[in-house]
């Protein structure tokens, strides 16, 4: 049996962190991985695959610039899948090459096979042909999730699919109904319209993606309805079938009926923790195989972590590295800080959006005084150059410290501009950076400097107004 310091289980984004962060404490490290290649979801089926193709779809469809010429100088018909997911590969083969360096460089052990726990130290890696037992002090379990598949469901693969699937569809559909608008659906409803296909996205709630600010979503879903995608909000999907003549159909609640050439089943993901045998080492997954812990990421289990995915929310990749390094800081005594309330988040739909902080809506469930600070991109000459007049960038500023408590945008390169609200929050800056800071020109950091004085002009006009609701009396001269 071979004893070391941490077992990884799963060598994704959390994973790979996690690993890379105690070898570089001088521990012994191995990382364990079911599947034959690392990487994890992040690199095969889900990130990295996803973002390569939609930044293929802007590259092949020139949506950028049919914006700023006013035409689109692309047949999208002439667009294929194979032309789309030839760049996959190659950023896929790339980021293979880098992390397999990285584990190298740090000593990190990698073994191939699925883990099973013989007890709350002891791991059995099971392969086809042999069964290996490892021994550790620390264990931290990063194994992701897979796409969620309800059994009322058949999926094909052909017809019915889910985000795995989908890459491996031989063409492209004409038409395709996504069901789910959470940020797998809403990106992938992007992607299908800005290629000229047919998109009705089915979403249960009211609106898209409702973690988010409610302003940056009601203009996502213009501008997606402007692309062609039919929301259908507040429905749910009653039935998923597959017609004679080849057509996929669902039913909604409602009554309804959608027909179209594939569906892409997109509601939830569920954690990859049944075949680990949990039950031996006293860990219960939640319905959706998800694991709890606490604010050092520590199961009940003290020494036994799990980060990334397999947690539940926010489920990102940027998320999941940190959580990785953290947790394995944490087991060793490793002095850190880190300030996951300002953990930003990016969605790649078309156009971007991202976030850091509070939203307003949350600000105003907890009692918060605020003023929102906007600045649009057709204000800002950057804006201008790219061909993106639709773009918005939104500070929330306390009314009295003048302290920044969120940022939110929506457009070119947002997911970008988002890290400069958050260095400021981090430091605890106020708006009074922005308007006192100078930004190159022309670009869209300017967006910084719009929004601070446009939120400090109401700032300055709420404090001079008047506090009594009574109407001034008139002072009558020579009375």
């Amino acid at each position: 049996m071979k004893h070391v310091n941490m077992v990884v289980i799963g060598s994704g984004p959390a994973g790979q962190k996690a690993a890379i962060q105690a070898a570089k404490l001088g521990k012994s490290v191995i990382l364990i991985e079911k599947n034959n290649i690392i990487g994890g979801a992040c690199i095969h089926t889900g990130t990295i695959p996803s973002k390569a193709l939609r930044e293929s779809v802007l590259q092949l469809t020139g949506i950028h610039q049919s914006t700023l010429n006013n035409h689109n100088p692309v047949n999208k018909s002439d667009i294929t899948l194979d032309d789309l997911i030839f760049r996959c590969h190659q950023v896929i083969r790339t980021e293979i090459d880098v992390i397999r360096e990285h584990m190298q460089r740090n000593g990190v052990e990698m073994i191939w096979g699925e883990a099973h726990f013989k007890d709350q130290h002891t791991i059995d890696v099971v392969r086809p042909s042999a069964c290996e037992t490892i021994e550790a002090d620390h264990i931290v379990i990063a194994s992701g999730t897979t796409p969620a598949r309800p059994s009322t469901i058949t999926f094909d693969n052909e017809r019915v699919l889910d985000s795995d699937s989908f890459l491996r569809l031989p063409a492209l559909p004409k038409s395709i109904i996504i069901v789910g608008g959470g940020v797998i659906g809403t990106e992938y409803a992007c992607m299908m319209a800005a290629l000229g296909i047919r998109v009705v996205l089915v979403e249960a709630r009211p609106m898209l993606l409702e973690f988010a600010d409610s302003e940056i979503i009601e203009a996502l879903q213009y501008r997606m309805r402007a692309m062609g995608v039919t929301l259908r909000l507040n429905e749910r999907v009653d039935d998923i079938r597959v017609l004679p003549d080849g057509l996929v159909q669902a039913t909604m609640q409602s009554g309804k009926h959608i027909r179209a050439d594939s569906l892409l089943y997109c509601i939830g993901r569920q954690g990859a923790t049944a075949k680990m045998d949990l039950d031996k080492v006293g860990l219960t997954p939640d319905s959706r195989g998800r694991l709890k812990v606490n604010e050092h990421y520590q199961t009940e289990i003290p020494h036994i972590y799990a980060v990334g995915d397999v947690i539940g929310f926010p489920a990102l990749a940027s998320t999941s590295m940190e959580q990785g390094r953290l947790a394995s800081c944490h087991a060793y005594g490793e002095p850190t800080c880190s300030i996951p309330e300002l953990f930003p988040v990016g969605i790649y739909s078309i156009p971007e959006i991202s976030m850091v902080g509070k939203t307003e809506a949350a600000l105003t469930d907890e009692g918060i005084p605020y003023e929102a600070g906007v600045a649009q991109y057709r204000e800002i000459a950057r804006g201008q150059l790219l061909g993106d007049e639709g773009g918005m960038l939104k500070l929330l500023i306390h009314e009295q410290t003048r302290q920044i408590l969120g940022v939110h945008a929506i457009g070119t390169g947002a997911t970008e501009l988002i890290h400069i609200g958050q260095a400021v929050m981090a430091l605890k800056g106020t708006v009074d950076y922005f308007i006192n800071n100078v930004f190159n020109y022309p670009t869209l950091a300017e967006c910084y400097k719009v929004a601070a004085l446009n939120g400090s002009n109401k700032l300055r006009l709420l404090q001079s107004s008047p506090t009594s609701l009574e109407t001034p009396k008139l002072k009558i001269v020579g009375a």
